[in-house]
């Protein structure tokens, strides 16, 4: 019989694997993400409640929560996520195009700038 010894690499050649990987994007979006909740009034917590911090989240964008509804309807909940990023982005006084670039497209890096950053929160009532 012929045994050989091999360690497994979780198939990607990285030694955590893709799975360590998202596991790590995960645990830092839910920081940036109770960052932003934290600085805007909200409770940190409501980052790691899944839904409830898409909820969370319009209501830090001024929007409805009812909204919530559209983001399950496809190509709509990209139009819906574009707008609330930028939303988001305005009431830390940011322009559009970190809400576009920042929050939407590179999402866990334009909330961690926000978070960590000196961006401050701006909107204090409903829109």
């Amino acid at each position: 019989m012929n045994y050989e010894t091999t360690t497994s690499t979780g198939g990607s050649g990285l030694p955590f694997g893709f799975g360590g990987a998202g596991l790590i994007l995960g645990v830092l979006a839910i920081i940036a993400l109770w960052k932003v909740f934290g600085k805007a009034g909200r409770p940190g917590w409501a980052a790691i409640i899944p839904f409830y911090n898409v909820y969370t989240l319009l209501k830090v964008a001024g929007r409805p929560g009812w909204w919530l509804i559209l983001l399950f309807i496809p190509l709509v909940n990209i139009v819906i996520g574009i707008i609330v990023s930028v939303d988001v982005a305005k009431a830390f006084g940011k322009g559009g195009l970190f809400g576009f670039f920042g929050l939407f497209v590179f999402s866990i890096i334009g909330y961690l700038i926000l978070g960590f950053g000196q961006a401050r929160y701006l909107r204090t009532g409903p829109r």
